[in-house]
């Protein structure tokens, strides 16, 4: 089964909370910690890396916080994902590790079906907007 990171999760909560603020968009990652028990310093770490994809802007000063850089009809889910860890989770570890971490690789007969699935995935990480959950 493929599975977010939590910094994944609290990525997408964020972004999420961001959208539908009511206030311009601007808001603190500690008021989105606060308001779903999420930890500050694990989001604060997420949150730079969205900034640095540019997914965000991290507006500074006493009523400073972050707002969207796009509109959430251009942000694919597959971009946070790729902002927070670098790639899209795989569904086997031959995929993760290489054909050297699988004793069964030259003779396995799921592999072919497997990355049907996984590019199956991916292709639903990158359709699915932001504004499909917000």
């Amino acid at each position: 089964m493929v599975r977010l990171s939590k910094k994944v999760e609290y990525g997408i909560i964020a972004l999420r909370h961001i959208a539908i603020s009511c206030r311009g968009g601007i808001v603190t990652a500690k008021e989105i910690a606060e308001e779903y028990n999420i930890p500050y310093e694990l989001l604060a770490k997420v949150m730079q890396k969205l900034t640095k994809a540019g997914l965000i802007a991290s507006h500074q000063g006493a009523h400073g916080g972050y707002a969207l850089a796009k509109h959430p009809d251009e942000v694919p889910i597959s971009n946070i994902i790729r902002a927070i860890e670098g790639s899209t989770p795989m569904i086997a570890q031959c995929m993760t590790d290489g054909p050297e971490s699988c004793c069964v690789y030259d003779v396995c007969t799921i592999k072919q079906p497997l990355h049907k699935v996984q590019a199956n995935i991916e292709n639903v990480f990158q359709t699915m907007m932001l504004s499909q959950i917000v």
